[in-house]
């Protein structure tokens, strides 16, 4: 009897335990980190990046002997069949539940089949809608061979985890395949793309190195790609949408030639009032901020320094809103402000989902600034020429 039970024991735990005999250990697995989507002569071209997962858990910087990540490429008539080539030369399983981001060539945003493309990767089972989405008009290959600063891991870089820098400067807010896809459903049916470009102002003892920056952004409509706005023609863009920013402002003194003052800024709110008269919509933009001062030369008052400020962030609101203009596209999201708070309005005033905007749209510009923190006792200078 006690022979007949061990074996009963014996027999339950063997089936028990063979529902894990066809998991895959994660050591005979590969991991994309990053896809690059890239078109030209008609095909596709799919830049695949494999991360070394041995570096990521270290504390200490990975070995440089050890390549962080290695790029795999493929041309196609379609995007899976790019893929399924790619497949051919791989010699492990492929896991994609840990892919960060996607960034398109600015060739594969302006192709039809743009948005087609994005839902290949929605319908995957394997990926999240929480990767992250970029747009760029340098070499894919380049960009997705780039390691961070210091030789951290490769899963530390900005394109992987852009809000590590959230902190020092928000210039563009991320956007996940989540986002992306709400944007292109709702008023106004387009969305602002992060632009990557390669920096080439850091170098070692040795030579010079690459690093990723965030510079402006890719307009995607629905429709289409509308085009880029980046560097200072973009700075407006981060003044204008809920979230918290960090950033900078920087304008002349008055009555002072050739002084410059820079002011730290923290973005408190934004609030957006569409206001309806005789089927035309209007807009006003209500902006709080607290300012630091890290440093000055002579002396400056207070109220100098908010004139400054308020003056310096309506010119980049204005400039940023007047290039979005150019390429016909709502670049505040404007439309949505009114679908949300006046439906009815909006459906009467819409064309094509979004409403029509001219350079008088945005009619009026508030900019208040709660807080000027000198960081020291007075605005007085600590050293005197």
């Amino acid at each position: 009897m006690k022979k007949k039970i061990v074996l009963i024991v014996s027999l339950t735990a063997v089936l028990l335990l063979s529902g894990c005999w066809d998991v895959t250990e994660p050591q005979r697995m590969y991991y994309v980190d990053g896809i690059g989507v890239d078109f030209k002569d008609g095909q596709y071209e799919i830049y695949m990046q494999i991360i070394n997962f041995a570096n990521v858990a270290k504390s200490e910087a990975p070995s440089p002997q050890t390549a962080q990540a290695e790029i795999g490429f493929a041309k196609g008539k379609t995007m899976e069949e790019a893929f399924f080539k790619l497949y051919r030369s791989i010699d492990q399983k492929i896991f994609w539940g840990h892919m960060n981001y996607l960034i398109f060539s600015e060739d594969a945003l302006k192709n039809e089949n743009a948005i087609s493309t994005v839902d290949s990767f929605i319908r995957h089972r394997e990926t999240r809608y929480q990767i992250l989405t970029y747009c760029t008009q340098d070499p894919i290959k380049d960009i997705l061979l780039i390691t961070p600063m210091l030789n951290k891991s490769i899963t530390a870089s900005k394109l992987s985890n852009p809000l590590y820098t959230k902190e020092l400067e928000t210039f563009v807010e991320p956007v996940d395949l989540r986002n992306l896809v709400l944007n292109l459903n709702e008023p106004s049916h387009e969305v602002n793309i992060p632009f990557v470009t390669i920096n080439k102002n850091w170098e070692t003892a040795n030579k010079p190195t690459k690093a990723t920056a965030l510079t402006g952004v890719g307009l995607l409509s629905k429709d289409g790609f509308k085009g880029i706005v980046k560097d200072e023609a973009a700075k407006g863009i981060q003044w204008m949408y809920h979230k918290k920013t960090r950033g900078d402002v920087t304008f002349k003194l008055e009555n002072k030639e050739k002084e410059y003052l820079t002011v730290d800024l923290e973005k408190l709110s934004t609030d957006i009032k569409p206001i309806v008269k005789n089927n035309e919509v209007t807009f006003e933009a209500d902006i709080k901020f607290n300012a630091i001062i890290n440093g000055f030369k002579g002396k400056v008052s207070t109220d100098e320094i908010k004139k400054g400020i308020i003056k310096a962030i309506k010119k980049d609101i204005k400039t940023s809103y007047e290039e979005g203009l150019k390429l016909d596209v709502d670049i505040y999201r404007l439309s949505e402000h009114l679908y949300r708070k006046n439906v009815k309005a909006w459906k009467k005033i819409e064309k094509d989902g979004k409403i029509p905007l001219s350079a008088d749209s945005l009619s009026k510009i508030n900019v208040t600034v709660n807080k000027v923190n000198s960081g020291r006792k007075s605005f007085a200078e600590t050293i005197k020429e």
